[in-house]
């Protein structure tokens, strides 16, 4: 089963992708005006969930020492498939297999060698595993990119939200808090009072920090917070306006 992503995860995702040497939590949080204690708390679910699977070094076999590094497009059949990729992966010299869903060439297979004859010799050792190799190249240029579906269409807007819809077809709506927002320094109940929530949104969860809040009637909402109202009779820009200033717009995301 698939994990949903809201905003702020996948703003953490395209960061990771972009350069995750060189990008901590608290750059990320900066730029989404959350606390590093809730991105830090957003990578660790995301890795429990398997949606990061690790963490990689990109290597130009070409610059170390003149390796080279060769792709094997291989055809197996379709219940085997992945007992022969694991089978694949321990070959001393494969970095990488991928599985396809359907078709010839279901299976293919990255190596590295230092001269042409360990290429021949892991070509060997493939066809030993009863695995019919198809075609094989030598690998001129890999490039990379962050995939841009994890960006919304402006990723500059100071209120980052989401809203989702749940299986049963309610709508709930994520906030990240600025510092100016109205509601700073109210609970969700002084809120109403005030007319900024409508007496029908329900506050469901704050996170903060990394944790997450319940009950929250009476929290006092701090920026930096994440907020999920469960609007009800309310219509989105009802509750978005306790946390938007005058003249902001909201940068959305809906899954």
């Amino acid at each position: 089963m698939s994990h949903h992503l809201d905003e702020i995860d996948r703003r953490i995702l395209h960061a990771l992708t972009s350069d995750a040497r060189n990008t901590s939590a608290p750059m990320i949080a900066e730029d989404l005006n959350v606390s590093a204690g809730t991105i830090r708390n957003r990578i660790e679910r995301l890795e429990e969930a398997g949606v990061i699977r690790g963490y990689t070094a990109i290597i130009d076999f070409e610059q170390a020492d003149g390796r080279l590094t060769s792709v094997f497009m291989c055809t197996v059949p379709a219940d085997e498939r992945e007992r022969l990729a694991l089978a694949a992966r321990s070959i001393p010299g494969v970095i990488n297999v991928r599985v396809l869903m359907a078709g010839r060439r279901d299976l293919q297979i990255v190596a590295v060698g230092e001269e042409t004859s360990d290429l021949r010799e892991i070509a060997r050792t493939i066809s030993g595993l009863d695995i019919r190799i198809e075609d094989e190249e030598l690998l001129q240029t890999e490039l990379y990119t962050p995939y841009s579906g994890f960006l919304s269409d402006d990723a500059r807007q100071s209120v980052v939200t989401d809203t989702v819809t749940l299986a049963d077809g309610t709508a709930v709506v994520e906030v990240c808090v600025t510092d100016d927002a109205p509601i700073v320094g109210l609970s969700p109940s002084e809120a109403r009072a005030d007319g900024l929530l409508s007496s029908t949104a329900i506050v469901t969860s704050i996170e903060r920090d990394g944790s997450i809040i319940h009950p929250v009637d009476d929290t006092t909402i701090r920026p930096n917070d994440v907020v999920t109202v469960l609007p009800k009779e309310s219509s989105d820009e009802d509750v978005l306006g306790a946390f938007l200033v005058d003249g902001d717009e909201p940068q959305s995301a809906t899954s």
